[in-house]
């Protein structure tokens, strides 16, 4: 075999890139003295430096040393050559590659009387660049009595040796760092082979029966410079599953001679020792060594005064001019990524309509992403206000000083859309004051985000469960007449009813003076007023969930009304709707059980069940709640009598007409709003009908 030779040119798709920046990468790798991977390549992998004619990815290496870097059996990244070879070292100076190689093992199985191998056995690099390192590698074998017959090869020629083990590896085994020959030996390998196969017998089938219980063998071609044989037997390194090796590679199979008339490629390296060395332009070898280079002054200080100047501006201009290249290129893309998302939420479709509805334009906008990021410093998360298997809501603060709630989903899916989108087109059309207020959303993300008013106060569900509870019964009472009149306004008081069909307690925000808000509109459906109900998917939240709604899938109005009841059972004993207190059969048969059996106020929160003089608001709500949730939708109240009936409980007990008289509330506690002040503002049925019979399916 001739000595093989590095003399390859860089691939074509490489050449400009090259050209372009080759008087600064000659001082560079000229300056330390070590590769670089090509422009545009991964340089490293994991702790490892890549370096031409090696490389990860298209046109980043020549043909044969093409790199893959993906994570090996101990999770970090780790270059694997020809797919599945681990790579654990490369040097150019030395035109060698030290890699992981799996250990050859094989025992002896009495029922067959012949040695059973439990690894590989053979390695063929045949066709490739690569052989194995006859200088740097020793063939070693470990075990009782142990013959170990190798055939090593390569394209021309076969080569038969082996060893032989006697008696057993001890800690006698090794003397001054080498294989004494008992229970291990060693041999050298033959030059310029690029495969072998190793074949292990029990050579004394007549050992002791310890011995044959002992009769396991390993063979192992590893680097001999990096693994003392002291160590592969008291460490037992013989019994990992792979160790290293190191391998010669070349780029082509010309003669010294030959590539010699290209002095500029020139790099001639024998199998084993450099017969002719040529360093690179101003170096020369390194004394006392034969591969080694390093910078030789006298050659390089002129050309360094020369060029260095203008080298350095030339790339430093260069490297300028790609960073605002690339800049452009990826504000172009983020652009027509917007785009792409604007028009996929049906962007232009909602200017059109809140552009015709002059109502809906004062008290909602479409923001851009930057202004959202802005509010919310690019979405801190110092900023969450809370967050779910679905997403998170930050608090923001807009350009105008408004302090909002914006809600981002983290789930990307065409339901997910739909259910933002929806939110969207309803809280546009809806304005009262116990209904969470939408001032806009942005469509530029893949899932819109919807900017909220601000409700700082929490939710519902926390104030009633947290310990101790913070809310009154004057809270509660207030709190349920407030949430009933949203809901009776969303069933009956526009052109297009709402149903909610999300009706819970972490669905009530509450303020810093306990006003009621509902929110959460994204399961929301809407209907004609001349229909009674629709059949849909279920969709809801167990133990609020309409039980008739869940059989038959017929949302109507009764649905909300009986989770309503559920939220004022909830109020009423602080209990959790799907509490283990239940087992298993939730809050409202616990309910209905203790007011048929007139245990009422055992079951009550005792804050609230010790005041004699509300004893009648507390039987009255209980009955409210009672109806709510009967079984039969038809036997329960519309929300629009249950706000009546909470209005006149309310009025009666706390003279409105003398706000100053009720002393319960806190002072600075507004009394309730009056509905029949309210100044509803219709919706307008064009909005609702185009966008949702746009994208809407039944849910």
């Amino acid at each position: 075999m001739k000595p093989k030779t590095i003399s390859q040119t860089i691939p074509a798709s490489a050449e400009l890139s090259m050209l372009t920046i080759m008087p600064f990468l000659v001082l560079v790798v000229a300056a330390s003295g070590s590769g670089i991977a090509l422009p545009g390549c991964p340089e490293t992998c994991g702790d490892i430096q890549i370096t031409y004619p090696f490389g990860i990815g298209p046109d980043c290496s020549l043909p044969g040393f093409e790199l893959s870097c993906k994570k090996s059996a101990n999770g970090s990244p780790t270059p694997f050559l020809l797919n599945d070879i681990p790579v654990l070292e490369i040097s150019l100076s030395w035109a060698q590659v030290r890699v992981n190689k799996s250990v050859t093992s094989s025992c002896y199985s009495p029922q067959t009387g012949s040695m059973i191998s439990n690894t590989t056995n053979s390695w063929n690099l045949s066709g490739t660049p690569y052989w194995i390192s006859q200088v740097q590698n020793t063939f070693t074998v470990i075990g009782c009595d142990i013959i170990a017959n190798v055939s090593y090869g390569n394209e021309t020629n076969m080569f038969q040796g082996g060893c032989v083990t006697t008696g057993c590896y001890s800690a006698n085994s090794i003397i001054n760092g080498f294989c004494s020959g008992l229970g291990c030996c060693q041999t050298n390998i033959p030059l310029e082979i690029n495969s072998y196969q190793v074949t292990l017998l029990p050579w004394d089938y007549n050992s002791s029966t310890q011995n044959k219980s002992r009769q396991c063998g390993y063979a192992v071609l590893a680097d001999s410079f990096e693994t003392s044989y002291n160590e592969i037997i008291n460490d037992k390194l013989y019994m990992q599953q792979q160790m290293p090796v190191v391998l010669d590679w070349s780029i082509g199979d010309e003669s010294c001679d030959t590539a010699q008339a290209n002095k500029s490629s020139y790099a001639c390296i024998s199998d084993n020792i450099a017969e002719y060395y040529s360093c690179p332009a101003f170096t020369r070898l390194k004394q006392n060594t034969d591969r080694e280079c390093q910078i030789y002054v006298p050659y390089v200080i002129g050309m360094v005064i020369g060029l260095g100047f203008g080298t350095g501006l030339c790339a430093f201009l260069l490297y300028f001019a790609i960073r605002k290249r690339i800049e452009l290129f990826e504000k172009r893309k983020q652009q027509k990524l917007k785009e792409k998302f604007f028009n996929q939420n049906r962007g232009f479709l909602l200017q059109q309509q809140l552009a015709s509805n002059e109502d809906a334009t004062q008290r909602m906008r479409i923001f851009t992403l930057d202004e959202l990021e802005k509010a919310t410093n690019e979405f801190d998360n110092a900023l969450i206000l809370g967050q779910g298997g679905h997403g998170e809501v930050y608090k923001g603060i807009l350009s105008d000083q408004r302090v909002v709630a914006i809600k981002r989903s983290k789930i990307v899916d065409q339901a997910e859309i739909d259910q933002f989108i929806n939110e969207v087109v309803i809280l546009s059309q809806v304005n009262h004051r116990n209904v969470v207020k939408l001032y806009g959303c942005c469509l530029e993300t893949e899932v819109p985000l919807l900017v909220y008013e601000f409700i700082s106060n929490g939710t519902l569900f926390n104030h009633l469960h947290a310990e101790p509870c913070s809310l009154t019964w004057d809270h509660r009472l207030r709190i349920a007449l407030e949430s009933a009149r949203a809901i009776a306004y969303l069933h009956s008081s526009a052109s297009i009813s709402v149903f909610h069909r999300d009706i819970k307690s972490s669905n009530i925000l509450l303020d810093d003076y306990f006003t009621s808000k509902v929110s959460d509109f994204g399961a929301s459906r809407t209907v004609q007023l001349d229909q009674t109900g629709i059949t849909t998917g279920i969709q809801g939240t167990f133990g609020y969930l309409d039980p008739e709604y869940y059989y038959t899938g017929r949302l109507t109005p009764k649905s909300d009304v009986y989770s309503f009841g559920v939220i004022l059972a909830e109020l009423l004993t602080r209990e959790k709707p799907n509490s283990v207190l239940f087992e298993g059969g939730g809050i409202v048969p616990y309910f209905i059980s203790a007011m048929r059996e007139n245990r009422l106020f055992e079951i009550l929160d005792p804050q609230i069940a010790g005041d004699k003089g509300q004893r009648t608001e507390l039987e009255a709500v209980a009955n409210i709640a009672e109806m709510c949730v009967r079984l039969k939708g038809e036997e329960r109240p519309t929300m629009k009598e249950v706000e009546v009936q909470l209005e006149i409980l309310w009025r009666s007990n706390h003279h409105i007409e003398n706000s100053f008289t009720s002393q319960k509330l806190e002072k600075k506690q507004p009394l309730p709003y009056d509905f029949t002040a309210e100044n509803d503002t219709t919706r307008q049925y064009s909005l609702e009908q185009q966008l949702l019979l746009s994208s809407n399916s039944p849910r």
